[in-house]
């Protein structure tokens, strides 16, 4: 399986899953339309250009496909941030039912890149690896590749959304609890497991290997090292040609050991054997578990991060003045640094540890099979055959397996050396034992992170910066320099609120709640240069007079009683009290306010 394909589609995950609705495209329909068709046709004449320019070797092959995937990401990234593709894919029917199927529309928006790529790729492929392969049987492979990664997300979001429709009931209040929906996600994540091998094996058109030798070979073989699996089977990858071998499913009664029909025509018997104990070294030092660890460990390092990032972003003024240089909102920058960062994250983690891994965990199967045979020389031919047949890849680099020509050197040091083996192996555990740390650190981590870690300063300055680019996209709404003002007063920004709420008073003076957020302030502000009872009593009188609410009524009692009438605001609290008896102990608390000192000789 090209690796790289997990990457990019977890990216293209990323950016749907991230990316909010706009209220109003950014372009008129005919318009994106157009951008979005001129787009495809420069990406088409990219590819065509590239491809028929690439070198006709397998390294110049695989560097045209990077290239041109990596573009697509970038193109598919337009879409997303720039003709805001997802106002029109939530209107999808269907969509606001299940809001996933927007999401899969954007996945299929994205997948008609890589369409255009492969067919424009398949000269190449042809001349490079031999053979012609037919462009819709190419496509159609591709593509299979690509849904077997993109299956288990489509089969949980889609599950998540039909969660959602529950009506109210036992099963609604499971979960609605904090443990419930992730508990029964995590419930089907495992029997997805248990059935995906069986779904995964039909979808690309494996068939069983044929009763004969080979099989009788093959099944003793596995006998022999106590290994269970369902079926060994062909499997018809780019019509049988590519020359690979592999095994999925983590038990026995779903374990597949998958073989190509080209493969098995290069091979020799014995070589057949040192090809099995490789992919039986897999399983007998679970890789497979280890790399469904690896994902999760990716998903709780983006939470844990997660939280602290959010912090620094929206308490750092960096983001305000970027905001202010832009022009953007700062909902949708803020989105986009965020979303950037959890592509970096994801981009590092998967490309250099997840690799490390990779890497390693082959040579570890490599390194069994040595032992299990005997000897380095079948599975030395096999590397061999492999690279010249697809295309001389011998010194081909990758991020996720070490060259051919690494593996073959490696191997026959080994068997010079057998103590390499012991080496390697203590290396693949002391970087497992280290990971496996970082994950438990991680999860204790979780567990104490404080809950409140984005309330108070960062949270505030975020929603003051949403209120400030509202207020100046409706110039004509009271509400947004009110809430300004509510926001900066609970920030201690006494001047700054009052500026807001003379703001909206502007727009619309019969304001009940301004006027009295106002009288407040000018009566309770921790900065004495900022009190003055006689403007907050004129106020709150204006505010009674417009809305006589229990609360209003109490900020009228205070300015009274700051002004030194204190009968006054002894009745009013009362009054305050009888209206609004579930707050009785704030008015308690007011009354023996009242009673006791006068403001001036506090």
């Amino acid at each position: 399986m090209p690796y790289n394909t997990i990457i990019y589609l977890l990216l293209v995950i990323l950016m749907l899953s991230t990316k909010g609705v706009p209220e109003t495209p950014p372009f008129a329909p005919a318009l994106t339309g157009l951008l979005f068709a001129a787009k495809a046709m420069l990406y088409a004449w990219l590819v065509r250009r590239g491809f028929r320019r690439a070198a006709p070797l397998a390294a110049g092959y695989f560097a045209a496909e990077q290239r041109y995937s990596i573009l697509a990401l970038l193109f598919f990234g337009l879409d997303v941030y720039l003709l805001d593709v997802k106002y029109y894919l939530v209107g999808l029917p269907g969509a606001g039912l299940l809001p996933s199927l927007a999401d899969y529309g954007g996945l299929a928006l994205f997948l008609s890149y890589p369409l255009i790529l492969w067919s424009q790729a398949r000269p190449l492929y042809g001349r490079v690896f031999g053979g012609a392969p037919r462009l819709g049987a190419f496509l159609a492979t591709n593509l299979k590749v690509n849904l077997a990664v993109l299956l288990p997300w489509l089969l949980i979001t889609l599950l998540a959304d039909l969660l959602a429709l529950i009506p109210d009931g036992p099963l609604a209040g499971l979960l609605a609890s904090p443990w419930g929906e992730p508990l029964l996600i995590l419930f089907f994540l495992l029997a997805l497991l248990l059935v995906f091998p069986a779904v995964i094996v039909r979808l690309w058109g494996c068939r069983s290997l044929p009763e004969g030798g080979l099989r009788r070979r093959i099944e003793e073989f596995c006998r022999q090292h106590r290994i269970k699996v369902n079926d060994i089977m062909l499997w018809p990858l780019f019509e049988g040609r590519m020359l690979t071998a592999g095994v999925i499913g983590i038990t026995g009664r779903c374990r597949y050991l998958l073989i190509t029909p080209a493969l098995i025509e290069a091979l020799t018997p014995e070589e057949l054997d040192a090809v099995m104990a490789h992919e039986i070294g897999h399983i007998r030092l679970y890789h497979l578990p280890l790399y469904l660890l690896f994902f999760l460990g990716f998903g709780l390092l983006a939470q844990f991060a997660a939280y602290p990032f959010l912090a620094l972003v929206l308490g750092s003024e960096t983001l305000y003045r970027l905001v202010d240089i832009s022009g953007r909102s700062p909902l949708a920058l803020f989105t986009l640094i965020s979303t950037g960062s959890l592509v970096l994250l994801l981009v590092l983690y998967f490309r250099f540890l997840f690799g490390f891994f990779m890497r390693n965990f082959e040579r570890q199967a490599d390194l069994y099979a040595l032992e299990s045979i005997g000897r380095a020389g079948p599975l030395v031919t096999v590397f061999e055959k492999i690279a010249r047949l697809s295309g001389n890849i011998r010194d081909l680099p990758s991020w996720h397996h070490f060259s051919i020509g690494q593996r073959i050197d490696y191997l026959l040091a080994s068997e010079r050396e057998p103590r390499l083996i012991g080496r390697h192996q203590g290396k693949v555990y002391l970087a497992l034992t280290l990971f496996l740390g970082l994950l438990i650190t991680v999860v204790v981590g979780l567990w104490r992170l404080p809950p409140d870690l984005l309330e108070g300063a960062p949270k505030a300055r975020f929603a003051e910066a949403l209120v400030m680019e509202k207020s100046r996209a409706e110039p004509d709404n009271q509400l947004w320099p009110r809430l300004l003002g509510d926001l900066l007063a609970g920030r201690q920004r006494y001047s700054e609120a009052m500026a807001a709420y003379e703001d909206s008073l502007a727009r619309d003076p019969e304001q009940a709640e301004v006027l009295n957020n106002l009288a407040w302030l000018l009566l309770t502000a921790s900065d004495p240069a900022m009190l003055d009872a006689e403007r907050a009593l004129a106020l709150a009188e204006r505010a009674v007079a417009l809305q006589p609410a229990p609360y209003i009524i109490d900020t009228l009692a205070t300015a009274y009683w700051a002004t030194g009438e204190r009968q006054q605001a002894l009745a009013l609290a009362g009054q305050a009290m009888a209206a609004d008896p579930a707050n009785r102990p704030h008015y308690q608390e007011q009354l023996r306010r009242f009673q006791g000192n006068w403001p001036q000789d506090r």
